[in-house]
């Protein structure tokens, strides 16, 4: 019984040895937040850019940490905004990482809490008059402009793609194959030696199912270092039954 005892008490000094050794952590949790959007540059408009889940992302590097810090990436929603509310206090390089855009002199911010940014993109092309038509019932046609902001230096144009889903969330990787993938077409050409039908493309996406309703917008992709895509806006299309 005693050496059980003297067991339990030494087990319970080692105990209070330990906690006494624990250092409390000083550091005060993430108090600042940022959030911007992304709008066209050169449109003469506050429209934010057309994206999807995972297309592109802020790049943010805390320079006040470290001259070398660890990014850390805050995704662009679809209607172009961010937004990250669990950032700590200090000074920060932001930049564009990855998407089919020009690119953007990164910029040198203090972020505290409520801290906005904006940037001003321009896409390597527009997707504009963007109209889609149910023909025959269940056949969709779908047709569009391709403009460039800036007529030089685009990358190669790999290919475009209609994006159909049963939900407003549309485009790579939230799509129906069966409505989308299967109907991409390859282009693999430079801007310069497109033709202007090439540029003017009308798509059609074949038998619908009657009483859906579904969602459709066009994406153009680039042999750039993410092979990302120019999107279109979002159309809503109800297939009579």
């Amino acid at each position: 019984m005693r050496v059980r005892i003297s067991s339990i008490l030494l087990g319970v000094s080692m105990l209070m040895a330990g906690s006494s050794c624990i250092k409390r952590d000083n550091i005060p949790g993430p108090n600042a937040s940022l959030q911007g959007s992304l709008f066209l540059d050169g449109t003469g408009s506050k429209s934010t850019v057309q994206t999807c889940t995972g297309n592109f992302n802020i790049r943010l590097e805390q320079l006040s940490w470290s001259a070398t810090p660890a990014p850390q990436d805050i995704p662009v929603k679809y209607d172009g905004t961010y937004e990250n509310s669990q950032l700590f206090s200090g000074h920060y390089r932001a930049s564009i990482k990855g998407g089919a855009f020009w690119p953007v002199a990164p910029q040198e911010i203090d972020i505290a809490k409520g801290t906005k940014l904006d940037f001003q993109l321009t896409p390597y092309l527009m997707i504009s008059n963007f109209t889609a038509e149910l023909v025959d019932t269940v056949n969709l046609e779908i047709h569009f402009d391709m403009v460039a902001p800036i007529d030089g230096g685009i990358p190669t144009v790999v290919e475009m793609q209609p994006f159909v889903n049963t939900t407003s969330i549309v485009g790579p990787g939230a799509s129906i194959f069966d409505y989308s993938d299967a109907f991409k077409k390859p282009i693999n050409k430079e801007w310069a030696d497109m033709t202007p039908a090439e540029k003017s493309p009308t798509v059609l996406v074949k038998n619908l199912l009657r009483g859906r309703t579904f969602f459709v917008r066009m994406g153009v992709r680039f042999n750039n270092d993410d092979k990302s895509y120019n999107l279109s806006e979002v159309i809503k299309i109800q297939v009579p039954k």
